[in-house]
Order: C-alpha cells, then structure tokens, then sequence
C-alpha cells in the first residue's frame, strides 16, 4: 500500500511539474502573441517598410539567437542549471516589449525581436529538456502535447486581446504597454519549478563530432532542416490573408483560429504518438505542412482560408509533441538539454533562410512564389523522413498490416 502511495505522489509531483512549466509559457506566450499578430501591421502599415524587410527582421533575430539554443543546452547538461537558464530567457520577452514600447523605426523593431529570440534560444532546450526529466518515458509525446496545449491556450488568449485591440482601434503602443503584465506573471511562476540535479553529467569538453548522435536522428535533423528552409515565419501567412481582402482584425482572427486549433489537438496528437509511433503523427503532420501552403498558393476564397489556418494548427499540433519526444528519446542520456539545442538551432538557421527567402520571392516573383516554395519542400520532407524512420513508417505499417494501422 506504501509503494502504491509512494508510486501516486511521484505521478501527482511529475505532473505537476510539467503543468508549471506549461503556466509559464501560457502566460509568456499570452504576452507574445498579444503583440505578434501587431509586429507586421505595425511595420507595414505605421513604419512603411516592405514584406522583404519584415522577412529580414525575422530571420535576422532568429538567426542571431538560433547558435544559443545549443550552447545552451549544452550548459544544462553539464551544470544542471536548467531553471536558472529558463528564467533567464524568459526575463526577455518582457525586455522585448519595453523595447517595442519605444521603437519608431523598423531597426527599433529589429533590436527588440533580437532581444526576445535571444531569450528564446537560451530557455526552449532546458525548457524542453525538464518536460522529459518531469515525463514518464512511456508517455513523452502527452506530456509534451500537455505543455504545447497549455502554450498555444496562451497563445490563443494573447491573439483574442490582440483582435480586441486592433477591433477597438486600441493603438500598438498601448498594446505593447499592457502586454508587458502577463509576461511578469509568467516570470515570477518560474522559481516553483523543480529540477532534478541528480542526473548523468556529461563532459565539459563540447565538440558536436563528439555528441555521437544516432545515424537515424542525424538524418532526421537533416531532413527537418530542408524542411525549414520552405517553413517561413508565419507573419507571411498573416499578410497573405490580408491580401485576399482581411482586414486587421479579421486577420487576427484567424491567427487566433490557428492557435485554438493547434491548442485543442496537441494533447491528443502527443498521446497518439506514444501509442502509435513517432511517424504515424510526424510523418502526416509535413504532409499536412505542405498541403496548407500549396492551398495558400492556390485558393482565394475567405471559407479556404480559415479552414487553412485550422489545417495549419493540427500541423503545429502533430509536430511539436511528436517531434520532440522524438528527438529527446533517440539522444544520448547525458545530452538531451543539448541536442534538443541543436534542433533548435537549425530550427533557427532554417527560419533565417526561409524568412529571407520568402521574402525575395514575395517581392520579385509573386505573393504565391514562398507558398509553392514551402509546400513542395514539406511534401518532399515527409517521404524523406518516412524513409529515414524505416519499420517505424506509417506507409509501411499501413501496407504490412494489408491496410489496417493498429499500434505498435
């Protein structure tokens, strides 16, 4: 009866841990995307500049604090500070919105965003790397399906009040100005995190040749990394809905639309990854990716358009859990808060290119050119990766079991 409690309590402790985790972000991206939606309005429509410019922002910022994310991770593993290095990268996101409170030039804008990917790079791969040290082994993909249900419920606060300011002609300033509380609150929540110090500390020496990855997760980063470089920032989802006739508020709306969808299915996709496997939601998660763009390149109607921002939310939703539990099961013990690093790295060099990118086309080529682009490269993305999965593929689950996909 003792084991029983004593087995009860851990349960309740490492649930509760990930929940904490997930509050943080609920009201760190609450803050976020309170002014997300705005940045790009404000810097097309009050700062004057150009989709290329904004996609140079974006990629910029991401690209500046993308090498953090794995040497950050690095620091995790080797001095289990993983709280301290969240708290840390948290305490910039309310930087970034006193900087934006202030800023009167795009290159205000820039400084700001900077300064918030910076704090993303340093506290999403010890951020990620205590949902696993706080997670059942056999249940990873919930629990990262629980903290990405809690994130983008924040998310989808933040894009509700962001409608409500642009609906109420509320004003950017005053927007960023109150965006500022939630992220404090999400702040001070970070101290009642727990963190186990106890685990397998690996060599200060950081070489990545000597990270001694798998050859199946090497190949997998590989593959997401060509897939990133189609996966521009979605600010360009948002200014293609504005150019087929939303308006400022309605395109809030829809990006509100995406997060509640993505909210809504991550806990579901989490868990239908631990019992199905990692490729039965990854796999047609990229496909899902690709077909959302090529729609976006193709339909013109405002009825395709939300459906494609619901679309979009059940690709965020299958890939986020999956993708992590994924990297974080396949990494060497020792080098998870690292290696889940260095995906975020090349996560971030993906969406400096692919921002660039998206960009160029937009204005040399056409508005539809970064759709094609990005959905073409998703559809390759997903053969690849159910190539590089082998046994593990959905495709070829589907076709041993004569059509019927069952668990594995």
């Amino acid at each position: 009866m003792k084991s029983l409690n004593r087995s009860s309590q851990l349960k309740t402790k490492i649930f509760s841990n990930i929940v904490l985790i997930g509050i943080v972000s609920f009201f760190i991206d609450m803050s976020t995307e309170m002014v997300y939606p705005l940045v790009p309005l404000f810097l097309t429509s009050t700062l004057g500049v150009t989709p290329a410019i904004v996609g140079i922002i974006e990629g910029i910022a991401e690209s500046i604090a993308s090498l953090l994310k794995v040497f950050s991770g690095y620091i995790g593993d080797v001095y289990h500070r993983k709280k301290h290095l969240m708290f840390f990268g948290y305490s910039a996101a309310v930087i970034y919105k006193i900087i934006l409170l202030f800023s009167t030039s795009w290159a205000g804008v820039l400084v700001a965003k900077v300064i918030d990917r910076t704090g993303k790079g340093i506290r999403t791969a010890p951020r990620d790397a205590l949902v696993v040290q706080s997670s059942d082994e056999k249940k990873l993909g919930k629990s990262f399906g629980l903290h990405k249900m809690l994130d983008m419920a924040g998310s989808s606060l933040g894009a509700l009040l962001a409608f409500i300011f642009v609906a109420t002609n509320f004003g950017f300033h005053k927007a960023f100005l109150f965006s500022i509380i939630p992220a404090v609150i999400g702040v001070l929540i970070i101290p009642a995190v727990k963190e186990d110090k106890n685990g397998k500390i690996m060599d200060k020496k950081f070489t990545f040749k000597g990270m001694k990855l798998d050859v199946k997760l090497k190949l997998y980063l590989a593959a997401m990394f060509i897939f990133c470089l189609g996966n521009s920032s979605n600010v360009f989802l948002l200014l293609k809905a504005k150019e087929h006739g939303f308006s400022a508020s309605q395109v809030i709306l829809l990006y509100l639309i995406f997060n509640i969808s993505a909210s809504i299915l991550s806990i579901p996709s989490g868990k239908l990854s631990d019992k199905l496997g990692r490729s039965a939601i990854l796999v047609p998660g990229y496909i899902i990716f690709g077909l959302v763009y090529i729609g976006f390149a193709l339909l013109t109607t405002k009825i395709s358009v939300v459906l494609l921002f619901v679309a979009y939310g059940a690709y965020t939703a299958f890939i986020s859990g999956a993708e992590r539990a994924f990297i974080a099961e396949t990494s060497p013990a020792g080098l998870k808060c690292t290696v889940l690093g260095l995906y975020g790295m090349l996560q971030g060099f993906g969406l400096l290119l692919s921002s660039i990118i998206a960009g160029v086309m937009w204005d040399r080529i056409g508005s539809n050119a970064p759709f094609w682009f990005g959905g073409i490269l998703g559809i390759v993305s997903a053969f690849m990766i159910a190539i590089i999965l082998g046994k593990n593929s959905v495709f070829k689950r589907f076709k041993h079991n004569g059509g019927r996909n069952e668990a594995e």
